[in-house]
C-alpha cells in the first residue's frame, strides 16, 4: 500500500513544513572559504556545504577534540575541575599560542580548560594531555578512539594542540560532528566556550572567536590558523531557540573569517526555518488489520519529524507512506509496519520507519471464521 500525502493539502495547517536541503538555484551561496559546512543543530540537516569532506588542517580547531576528551573525563568522574597537573618542560617550551605556564608549576584543570579555549594555549593543551594520558602521544591515541566513536572517519590526530603535521588532519564535516557532540553531551561544561577573556599569571588574553563579540547569538567555539590551513572557525549560535553550527576554513585573513562567519550564519537563519511535521508517537496514518481484535492500527514515527525547510520549496515536497496491508494479527506495539518516504529536490530520498502504535491481539477461532466469511462476502477485513 502506498499513500501519498500532497503537501499543499495534507500539510495545509502546517504551512511550510519539512525538508532540509541544499540551496536551490536562486538561493545559492558563494564563499571564498575553502571548506564549509553549516548544520542545523536540532534537525541535523545540512543547510550548506562546500568541500565538506575534503581533508584539511584544523590547526587550533582540533583543540575542540582535546577539550571533548577533557569534558568526558569530567563527566565520568575520573577528573575534577579542582585537580591540578604539573607543567612539563615540553609544554613550557611549546611555541605558538600560549597560556604562559611556568615549567614545574602545577595548574588546576579549570584554568587549563580556559587556557585552551580562551587563550588557545598550546602549552595548556599539552599539560592536559600529559595529565590525562601520561604523554601527548597516548592522549592522541585516545583522541582518535573518540573520533571513531563519533563517526569522524576522515580524521587523524597526532597531537593535542593542532600543531602542524601532514598527518594531523580532519574535515569540516568531521569537525561539525565533535562540535555538535560537545554541545549535546556536556551541557554542564559547554559554557567555557563562551568566555571572552581570561587572565592567568597577570596576563590577560581575549578569545579570538569573532562571533562572540557580535550580536548574533554566539556561544562558542574555537578559531584556528596556520600558514598552511589559513583562517578557520568552528562557531555555534542560537537565535529564537534555534541553534546553527558552522565550520569554515581556508580564509586569507582574520577579518575575512569574521565577515564570512557572520554572513553565512545570517544566511542560514534567513533562508531556512524549522518546522514540526509529526510529534513523537503521533499517528501518521492507519493500516487495516487481518484477524485482529481491532480493524485498524495506527502507524507512528518513533522520534517524530522536525526538519529544516527552505522557504520556497514547500510545493515540491512529496511524502508517501508505504506499507503492506492488511497486517496480520497479532501485532505488538513498536513493530515496524512500514516506512515514510520523503522526497525533496536536490536531496536523497529520506526513509523513516513507521511503527505500530498499539498492540492488536489475534482473534479467537470462532471470530476468525466470521472475519473470513465477511471478507469473502464483502471484501472487508477486521
Amino acid at each position: 500500500m502506498v499513500r501519498n500525502f500532497l503537501v499543499s493539502k495534507f500539510l495545509l495547517s502546517f504551512l511550510f513544513i519539512l525538508g532540509t536541503f541544499l540551496p536551490l538555484k536562486g538561493f545559492a551561496l558563494e564563499t571564498p572559504a575553502k571548506q564549509v559546512i553549516l548544520v542545523d543543530y536540532d534537525t541535523g540537516n545540512i543547510l550548506f556545504e562546500k568541500n565538506a569532506d575534503e581533508r584539511m588542517f584544523p590547526s587550533s580547531m582540533s583543540k575542540i577534540m582535546t577539550i571533548y576528551n577533557v569534558f568526558q573525563a569530567l563527566k565520568d568522574g575520573s577528573l575534577q575541575l579542582k585537580d591540578n597537573f604539573r607543567v612539563s618542560r615540553k609544554a613550557w617550551k611549546k611555541g605558538g599560542s600560549k597560556m604562559f605556564l611556568r615549567a614545574g608549576s602545577r595548574v588546576n584543570v579549570e584554568d587549563l580548560i580556559r587556557g585552551v579555549i580562551v587563550q588557545s594555549g598550546n602549552d595548556a593543551s599539552i599539560v592536559l594531555a600529559e595529565g590525562l594520558s601520561g604523554s601527548e602521544g597516548s592522549f592522541s591515541d585516545s583522541l582518535n578512539e573518540n573520533a571513531k566513536k563519533l563517526g569522524m572517519d576522515s580524521s587523524n590526530f597526532l597531537n593535542a594542540s593542532g600543531w602542524p603535521d601532514p598527518e594531523h588532519y580532519t574535515t569540516a564535516r568531521d569537525l561539525s560532528k565533535v562540535t555538535i557532540a560537545t554541545i549535546q553531551n556536556f551541557p554542564k561544561y559547554y559554557h567555557f566556550y563562551s568566555q571572552k577573556t581570561f587572565t592567568y599569571a597577570g596576563i590577560k588574553q581575549n578569545n579570538r572567536n569573532p562571533t562572540l563579540y557580535k550580536d548574533i547569538g554566539a556561544d562558542g567555539l574555537k578559531t584556528g590558523h596556520t600558514a598552511a590551513a589559513g583562517y578557520g572557525l568552528a562557531a555555534s549560535t542560537i537565535r529564537n531557540g534555534r541553534r546553527l553550527v558552522l565550520i569554515l576554513n581556508g580564509l586569507k585573513t582574520s577579518r575575512q573569517r569574521s565577515l564570512e562567519s557572520e554572513r553565512i550564519l545570517d544566511w542560514g537563519y534567513r533562508v531556512f526555518s524549522n518546522y514540526k511535521l509529526f510529534k513523537p508517537r503521533q499517528i501518521v496514518t492507519h493500516a487495516k488489520v487481518w484477524m485482529g481484535d481491532k480493524s485498524r492500527v495506527g502507524l507512528v514515527l518513533d522520534k517524530g519529524l522536525v526538519m529544516s525547510l527552505r522557504k520556497n520549496i514547500i510545493d515540491k515536497i512529496n511524502i508517501k507512506a508505504v506499507f503492506n496491508e492488511p497486517v496480520p494479527a497479532p501485532i505488538f506495539k513498536g513493530d515496524q509496519i512500514g516506512k515514510l518516504l520523503v522526497s525533496v529536490p536536490g536531496k536523497n530520498q529520506l526513509e523513516i520507519p513507521m511503527y505500530a502504535s498499539q498492540r492488536v491481539t489475534k482473534l479467537g477461532w470462532f471470530y476468525r471464521i466470521g472475519a473470513a466469511i465477511s471478507y469473502i462476502l464483502w471484501g472487508e477485513v477486521g
